[in-house]
Parts: C-alpha cells; sequence; structure tokens
C-alpha cells in the first residue's frame, strides 16, 4: 500500500495587532510585490536555482475604517467626510474586489498573501477555504456558520433569508496568481458601524458578531489560534 506525501506550504505569520489600514495595507502591497517578483524571476531559471517562495499570513485589527472595492459603489457609503470625522472613522478606495465594507476594533482581520501556483490555480476553491475556515472556527464555540448562493463570506442562518446575518466578510485581489486583502469576521467590533453603510452593497441583510450571536464578549486571541490551526489544515500549510 502507498501513501501519498502531503506538500506542506510554509507560511510566515505575523500578528500585526491594531494598525492603522494604510500602514497595513502598503505592508501587503510590499509583501505583495515582492512575491510577484521573485516569481518573475524564477520564471527564467532552471528548476534547481529558482529561489523558493515565501507565502504570508497576516492577522489584525483596525482602528474605525471604511473601505470600498474596486466593483463598489460610493453611493453604499451613507456617511459624508464631516459625518466620517465625528465617527473618527477613515474611508479608503481601495484594489481588492467587492463592495463596501467597515473594520474595526474587535473584528479579526485577516490577509493571505500567497502564491497560489503553489497551492492550486483556482480562486474560486480559494474563497471557499477561507469561508471554510471561519465556519469550522465558529463549530469550535458553538456557532453554526454556512454559506450562501451566490454570495461570498459567511452567514448564520443562511437557510433562511428573512434571518440570515453576515459574520464574515470577504474581499480579495488576486493578479498572477498572488493573493492579497482576506477577510473579516467580526468577533467583538461595534456592530453601529455597520449602520452608516449598505454593507457590502447588500440592502437586506443584517451583520452580526460573534459577541452578539453568544451573548458575551469573546477571547479574540482564541478565536485567532483556531483561525490558523483551520486555515493550516484547509491550505497544508507549516507556519514559520
Amino acid at each position: 500500500m502507498t501513501h501519498s506525501i502531503v506538500q506542506m506550504h510554509e507560511v510566515a505569520f505575523q500578528d500585526l495587532g491594531l494598525i492603522d489600514y494604510k500602514k497595513a495595507w502598503d505592508y501587503q502591497q510590499e509583501l505583495f510585490d515582492g512575491l510577484v517578483a521573485l516569481k518573475l524571476q524564477n520564471r527564467g531559471l532552471k528548476e534547481e536555482d529558482q529561489v523558493k517562495a515565501i507565502h504570508h499570513l497576516l492577522f489584525c485589527e483596525h482602528p474605525h475604517v471604511y473601505t470600498l472595492g474596486k466593483s463598489g459603489s460610493f453611493s453604499n457609503m451613507l456617511l459624508n467626510e464631516k459625518e466620517l470625522q465625528g465617527k473618527e472613522a477613515v474611508y479608503y478606495q481601495i484594489n481588492r474586489g467587492g463592495d463596501i465594507t467597515y473594520h474595526g476594533p474587535g473584528q479579526l482581520v485577516g490577509y493571505p498573501i500567497f502564491d497560489l501556483d503553489y497551492f492550486f490555480t483556482d480562486i474560486h476553491k480559494y474563497l471557499r477555504y477561507l469561508e471554510e475556515s471561519v465556519i469550522l472556527t465558529l463549530a469550535d464555540f458553538g456557532i453554526v456558520g454556512d454559506r450562501i448562493k451566490g454570495l461570498t463570506g459567511v452567514w448564520i442562518n443562511a437557510e433562511n433569508p428573512a434571518l440570515a446575518r453576515k459574520i464574515c466578510a470577504l474581499g480579495v485581489r488576486c493578479s498572477r496568481w498572488v493573493t492579497m486583502h482576506g477577510f473579516a469576521f467580526n468577533v467583538n467590533p461595534d456592530l453601529s458601524y455597520f449602520g452608516h453603510i449598505i454593507p457590502c452593497g447588500i440592502k437586506d441583510k443584517a451583520v452580526t458578531s460573534m459577541e452578539l450571536e453568544l451573548g458575551a464578549k469573546q477571547d479574540i486571541e482564541s478565536v485567532k489560534e483556531r483561525m490558523k490551526y483551520h486555515l493550516a489544515q484547509l491550505f497544508q500549510i507549516v507556519y514559520a
């Protein structure tokens, strides 16, 4: 009986803590550009001469910020500049897919910067794996998360359109099969900030959090550990 050898992928993990959105975005871009440059450099070399890619996974939280993806509509932002200042929030139009969303303290944001040529070249599979890692993490805390056909992200009561509410949003960029941006998982955020936008451009669905679903503030460090574990299992990751 033969056993296939599982190819593990080395991923450098960093928890950036609470970090300004633009600072984190610039850092993501730097790592992304580095992976793309390495890929182009390796293209002209023999396999034995190629430099091994190091993938990255960043976890962080952000001060109050609204971000609009390149396929989104500014009409889904319901605050003007003065009102934004009053909420101590900022706004950025960015280079990921998707519409408008909110990031803030108590929300676990994850940025995988992976060269999918080393994993699988299927962006839909990539998105489903990110969703699955959240669904499995929620299950660890006694919450049933699921998908809604035609919509990205993870939902509670997904089977009931009237009660469905989003607990995790996804928005990614992928170029030359290198990814950036990622997921925003509502652990303990101030959900009132979602009331100032039409989240992801979806008017008829509510937003929720682990804190709201479980009736108590959650230990975000424990959530991070379970997310790291499930991402590692799904993507066959070894953390560096």
